[in-house]
Parts: C-alpha cells; sequence; structure tokens
C-alpha cells in the first residue's frame, strides 16, 4: 500500500478543531479565537452539528465525550446516554407483540441526553455563556446553511413515510412535496424559537453564567421542553419500524429523573500509549480489546495493507466483537467481567484461535470461567457451551448467529433507498464527531449522535425529533445488555482519547456505528506503529467487517464479511478471498470518517479531518 496523503497534517499552538462538518469545525475555531477553551469550541461545534448534520444527529439524540482536563490533570468520561424509559420492560414489549425494540418511533425513545450533557460540560468545564456557545448554531438554524448531499438523500428516503405518516417531519423537511436541493439554503424555524426560548430564561436567571446554564438546563428536565416531549410522546401512535403504530414510553418523571454523570475511562497501556475509552455501557472497551488481542502479533514485520494484516486485524476484531454481544452492557446493573476480557491471560488464550483462513463463528469467550450467552430473538439467549480448558466455549464450528435479512418495510432505511442515499452510505441514521485542543493543554473528543430526522417524528412545537437508542437492547432476558427501566442501552459510541508518558495526546473518533472502533483502530495503528502523520493516516485505505450482529434493528449479521476499499489493489484482494473472506470491494474513498487533535509534549498542536465525503475539515492555527 503506498502512502498517499489529500491534504497537509496542520500544526498550531493557539488551537486545533476537527470535525465531521467544516462549519462546526469553523464555530469551534470561533469560540477559541474569543478567548474560550477546549470545552467552549467543543460544546458550540456539538451545537453547530445538531443544525447542519439533522440526518446524523439531533438535539434529542445522547453524548458521550472523553477528555483531558489541564486543572484537573485528568482523563474523564462524561457520559449523556439517556436512560430507557421507567415504563420499557421486557414484559411491556411482550404485551405489544414485539420480539425487538424497533428502530424508528417513539417506542424506542430513551431519555434524550445531548443538550443535558453540553451543558454539564460548559458549567463545569468551560468559560462561556449559554448564549455565546449556542450562538453559531443560532445563525444556522436561523438564517439558513448549505443543505449537504446526506441530508437530501435521507430526506428523499423517508419521503413516502413522512408524507403518509408522520405529517410533523413533512411539514419541517419538505417543501411541496420534496427535500431541500443540495447546496441551497436551510434553517429550521421552530428549532429557532425553541433556542430563543431557551436563551430567554438562561438570561432570565440573572447575569451568573452557571445559573444561567442551570436554568436552561431546567427547561429539558422539567420545563417547557420536558413538557412537549412527554405529551409528544404519550399523545400520538405513528408508525415505526415493527410495520405498527405504538405511541411512547417516556414520561416527563423520566425526563427530571435523569441527568448526565462523570466517571473515569477504561484504560490499556499499548505500545507507549495508554488508550482510553467509556465504560461497557458504549462499545469503547472492544476498541481495547483489539489491542490486547493485537499485541500478540508482530503487525510491524507484517507490514500494513498487506493481505495478512488485514486478515490479522479483521480476525481479532470478529473476536473482540464477539465478546462484546456476550459481555457488554450497563455496568450498573450487574457485574462485568471487562477487567479479564483485557488481561493477557485471557487474550493470550484467545489469539489461539486465529488462524489462516476467515472464521465463521461468532465465538465470545469465557471469561472467569463464565459461560458466554448470546441474545435471541423471543427466547432466553442461546448458550455457547461450557467453558474449556482454553477459555472459550465448545461449538459445532458453524455460525451460532442469526443471519436474516430485514422482512418489513416499516423502518425508513436509508441506505439503498435511492442512488443518491446509497452513495452517502446512509443506514438508519449514523454520528458526528468532533476533536479539539487548546492553548491551555485541554483536549475533547465527543460523538453525538441519535435524534436522527429519519428516527422518529418531529416534535412540532419544539422542532426536532427524539432519538431511537433503544433498539440497541435485547429482549432476550438475563444478559448484560437486556432491557430494563432506567438503564442505558450498549451504545455504539465511542470517543477514544490517548495519552503519551501520562501527558495528553491524541483525540480522535469517527461516526460508523459498529465499524467506530474498526476504523479508528486501523488510523491509530497507521499512525503510531507505522509513523504515518495524523492526515497520512486518516487517508490510509480502510477496512472492517459486518461478521457479528449489528447493533442497529433488525440485528442482522454478514458472516465472514470484509468489505475493504479498492486502493488496497486486486492481489490484497484476491489472497483474502483465497483465505475465506466474503470480500466487497468498496470505492477507493468510501469508508471511515475520522478526525484527530493531537499534542506533542512541546505545546505543538496538530490536526486532521477526513476527505472522504468532502465534508470533515480541521482548522487551527
Amino acid at each position: 500500500m503506498s502512502e498517499f496523503t489529500t491534504r497537509p497534517e496542520l500544526r498550531g499552538t493557539f488551537g486545533v478543531v476537527a470535525s465531521t462538518h467544516w462549519l462546526a469545525s469553523g464555530a469551534g475555531m470561533r469560540m477559541l479565537e474569543l478567548g474560550g477553551n477546549a470545552f467552549d469550541a467543543a460544546v458550540a461545534a456539538g451545537f453547530t452539528l445538531q443544525v447542519v448534520e439533522p440526518h446524523l444527529n439531533g438535539p434529542g439524540g445522547d453524548l458521550p465525550v472523553l477528555f483531558w482536563s489541564a486543572r484537573e490533570r485528568a482523563t474523564r468520561v462524561l457520559c449523556a446516554q439517556g436512560v430507557a424509559p421507567a415504563a420499557a420492560t421486557i414484559g411491556r414489549f411482550g404485551e405489544l407483540g414485539l420480539d425487538q425494540v424497533p428502530g424508528t418511533g417513539l417506542l424506542a425513545t430513551c431519555v434524550p441526553g445531548a443538550f443535558d450533557g453540553w451543558l454539564t460540560l460548559l458549567r463545569d468545564h468551560g468559560t462561556m455563556t449559554l448564549a455565546d456557545v449556542i450562538a453559531p448554531a443560532l445563525h444556522y438554524v436561523e438564517h439558513g446553511y448549505p443543505v449537504v448531499p446526506g441530508i437530501t438523500g435521507a430526506i428523499e428516503s423517508v419521503r413516502g413515510l413522512f408524507e403518509a405518516h408522520w405529517p410533523t417531519s413533512a411539514a419541517v423537511y419538505l417543501t411541496d412535496g420534496s427535500p431541500p436541493v443540495a447546496g441551497t439554503r436551510f434553517g429550521n424555524l421552530a428549532l429557532a424559537a425553541t433556542y430563543r426560548r431557551l436563551l430567554q430564561t438562561a438570561q432570565a436567571a440573572g447575569g451568573d453564567r452557571e445559573r444561567g446554564i442551570e436554568a436552561a438546563r431546567s427547561c429539558w428536565h422539567t420545563g417547557f421542553i420536558a413538557e412537549a416531549i412527554a405529551s409528544f410522546s404519550a399523545e400520538h401512535e405513528l408508525l415505526d419500524s415493527s410495520g405498527e403504530r405504538h405511541a411512547g414510553l417516556l414520561t416527563g418523571d423520566d425526563l427530571a429523573a435523569w441527568e448526565s454523570t462523570y466517571e473515569p475511562p477504561l484504560t490499556f497501556d499499548y505500545e507507549g500509549l495508554t488508550v482510553c475509552k467509556t465504560g461497557p455501557w458504549g462499545q469503547g472497551p472492544v476498541f481495547l480489546a483489539q489491542l490486547a488481542l493485537l499485541r500478540g502479533f508482530d503487525l510491524e514485520a507484517i507490514g500494513i495493507g498487506s493481505a495478512e494484516y488485514v486478515h490479522t486485524v479483521i480476525e481479532c476484531a470478529k473476536l473482540a466483537f464477539a465478546d462484546r454481544e456476550a459481555w457488554f452492557g450497563d455496568p450498573a446493573f450487574g457485574d462485568l467481567p471487562i477487567a479479564e476480557l483485557l488481561s493477557e491471560d485471557y487474550n493470550a488464550r484467545r489469539r489461539g484461535l486465529v488462524s489462516d483462513t476467515a472464521s465463521g463463528e461468532l465465538r465470545p469467550g469465557s471469561p472467569g470461567g463464565r459461560a458466554p450467552r448470546l441474545p435471541v430473538d423471543g427466547d432466553a439467549g442461546t448458550p455457547l457451551g461450557e467453558p474449556t480448558g482454553t477459555g472459550e466455549p465448545t461449538g459445532t464450528g458453524e455460525p451460532t448467529m442469526r443471519t436474516r435479512e430485514p422482512t418489513r418495510t416499516g423502518e425508513p432505511m436509508t441506505a439503498g433507498a435511492d442512488a443518491t442515499a446509497a452513495a452517502a452510505g446512509l443506514g438508519p441514521g449514523d454520528t458526528c464527531h468532533v476533536d479539539v485542543a487548546d492553548r491551555f493543554g485541554n483536549l475533547v473528543s465527543a460523538t453525538p449522535s441519535g435524534g436522527w430526522l429519519q428516527s422518529s417524528p418531529v416534535i412540532p412545537s419544539l422542532g426536532f425529533c427524539l432519538g431511537t437508542r433503544a433498539q440497541m437492547f435485547t429482549l432476550s432476558p438475563g444478559l448484560p445488555n437486556s432491557l430494563a427501566p432506567r438503564k442505558r442501552p450498549r451504545t455504539t459510541l465511542s470517543p477514544s482519547l490517548a495519552l503519551r508518558d501520562g501527558r495528553p495526546y491524541l483525540a480522535f473518533g469517527t461516526p460508523g456505528g459498529d465499524q467506530q472502533d474498526q476504523w479508528t483502530l486501523a488510523f491509530l495503528l497507521a499512525h503510531h506503529l507505522f509513523g504515518l502523520d495524523l492526515q497520512a493516516a486518516i487517508d490510509a485505505p480502510v477496512f472492517h467487517t459486518e461478521h457479528f450482529p449489528s447493533s442497529f434493528y433488525p440485528h442482522a449479521a454478514s458472516p465472514r464479511s470484509l468489505h475493504l476499499e479498492s486502493r488496497f489493489g486486486d492481489a490484497v484482494v484476491a489472497e483474502l478471498r483465497s483465505r475465506g473472506h466474503d470480500v466487497t470491494v468498496s470505492g477507493p474513498w468510501s469508508l471511515g470518517r475520522v478526525s484527530a487533535v493531537g499534542r506533542e509534549p512541546d505545546g505543538m498542536l496538530k490536526a486532521a479531518a477526513n476527505p472522504r465525503g468532502m465534508q470533515g475539515y480541521a482548522v487551527g492555527r
């Protein structure tokens, strides 16, 4: 694989911002220029992403943040992943005749966490007011922003649903029955009115910065926003991906009882880096598990871009994601064996499962001798066998996962719905990302998502829709990710932060659902092991597998699948196929949306963003 880069790695000493949309990067940089810090910049970029990428996130979505605080000299996680409603039980869904949580509509809603998360971060670590950081987003939502092709494709793919079943969404996103044209200006006056009312509430609380932020947070927990969300959820029965109409389960009590929280990160030391991720309520630990497996292979000798390299990384990914399926969930609801999953003894045994050919099995391990179980629609889960001396379940050699295609079309699927959506790589929804490094020593990595315009109908008095994160729960009882009241779903959102010699070094991440911790792994290996700068590491050809069940409804899997960009070349593709991989060759610049920022020991800052999609940009000076 030849090295190739589309842009220079940006360098400076004042501040850098990288994100999945150039307007968000600009909004974050404006906060730095006005004297704000990395937290102010991240919040401004986050609010802007909610406006300019409404098909990828929204105010009703969710948010994890990993950050290094120069003041506290520590890495922390902000969890703004809302929990399931109190009424959301496996029994309740059974009464509705459902064996899966729908992928769209009101029934799949968790407490919306993104707004509270951004304001909590601003209150505790920022320096600016709500009016300061929301100003760019408010400008774009009132005066319009340029529509990217992905928005047009996403709306076009669900136009029929909007017109027939979700009229409140049609009122916002369709004009004379058509979506906005790519390149034209588009705004959302209902959302603008919501922001204006929030600002009035904050200003009425007095001149104190934190008091104003708290007043705005209260609007989401118990004020006019909470009231509108709760009433819309209860009073409307709307079509979802089950093919039936359902009202939501979210109530005002659910909104009032929840708030975002801080927690320490999970960490793993790899080749001189300490890599930090969220807990197992996110898929972040699967990144660490891949590193734990790969530590036993000489990847530098194998060579980046070779068939052997791709095969080794993919086979380790299959094992790590199999453990995600069996062992990840909200740790507040059970004892999860995460430490054992990252231990050297455990991973030494697991490495023995990597052979020269592609595995077709889903093979979770047996940490601490526990027998793994996988969720299966409509029953109590499938036992995979008794633990053996290798710490692995016994099996027949056949795939243990459910492979299937969607059988009902109630879900507004965008992938493949038309050429525009397919070219944009859209699924039921996707994600955004932003990274910031400032001159004060702070480092922020955030992955906002959910509340996509195609996921749930617009609440007309607010101008935004709710999230559908509950679709990631299983309705098989007794598993780490089984649905339960006030429980966090096992989300795919996975920001990343790495320390070098105990000092903050990198913040990075990407959209992409289940692919997030595969695309960012490829980036980190290219940068840290093979010496590519941030931009070259992002630009390097990318690959991933969909071997394991998707986190998204209807949770289909594609055993032995391997997607890779055509820049790997015919010889690599041929060898991988000869090893048994079901290879899909994608376009040369089609996979991943990674962005990254870094800080060198001498204070030099650096940044890079993904050229794929011609939307992500880094800025700085």
